[in-house]
């Protein structure tokens, strides 16, 4: 699905993508200096799929993610942003795309990979939503389905951005974290504690998860 660009300026200005609608702003900026930082570790590392998580809710982790993923777009970048939060998704609500079929639907082999994908029309982004609501989130990203998706899209995009439940509170998120190149943590200043950060960086560390860095939001 692609919006025409005055449909799609309203939706995305409504959702919190100031990258899109606000490119210049300050906050623009910030999110271009966390996207160099990433595009560096991709290009001298060989590093193409990237996890974001938190340590709880509410820490503003989905928009982050959004907004990053429209970021590195805007400079010709073929990004998969993919939705694994599949106990409370948000990925498509923020683009405003369907959510009939997506991650889950892949993983059961009701669609294939390449037609699950959809298009919000942001340069070369592309987006896999969460799909159907499935009983058995933890299990199903255990698959081994999940491991051949993963590599199969760090192949096609330059960067594969996939958003997560809380590491602290759901064991899918260690698993998922174990299967990529690097773990992006979100912290919200003013709510998340101290001892929950560094619980969460215990926690990935336990699972063999490579935590290259955490994001401070302010809101």
């Amino acid at each position: 699905m692609i919006f025409n660009k005055k449909h799609q300026a309203s939706v995305l200005k409504k959702r919190n993508l100031v990258t899109f609608s606000n490119p210049y702003s300050i906050i623009s900026d910030q999110f271009r200096t966390i996207r160099t930082n990433i595009q560096f570790l991709s290009e001298e590392r060989k590093k193409r799929t990237f996890l974001i998580t938190s340590t709880g809710k509410s820490e503003g982790k989905s928009t982050i993610i959004a907004n990053l993923a429209v970021s590195m777009s805007q400079q010709k970048e073929k990004v998969l942003l993919i939705d694994a939060n599949l106990r409370e998704p948000i990925i498509h609500k923020i683009f405003k795309i369907p959510n009939e079929v997506g991650l889950t639907n892949v993983l059961t082999n009701r669609i294939i990979f390449e037609d699950a994908i959809q298009r919000p029309g942001i340069g070369k982004m592309k987006i896999l939503s969460s799909g159907s609501i499935t009983a058995n989130p933890a299990e199903l990203l255990g698959y081994e389905q999940m491991t051949d998706l993963l590599r199969m899209a760090s192949n096609s995009y330059d960067i594969v951005l996939i958003d997560s439940p809380s590491v602290l509170e759901f064991t899918e998120t260690r698993v998922l974290a174990n299967q990529c190149d690097g773990v992006v943590l979100v912290l919200n200043r003013g709510k998340t504690e101290l001892e929950k950060a560094a619980e969460a960086r215990r926690v990935l560390e336990l699972a063999h998860a490579k935590l290259i860095g955490a994001i401070i939001n302010e809101k």
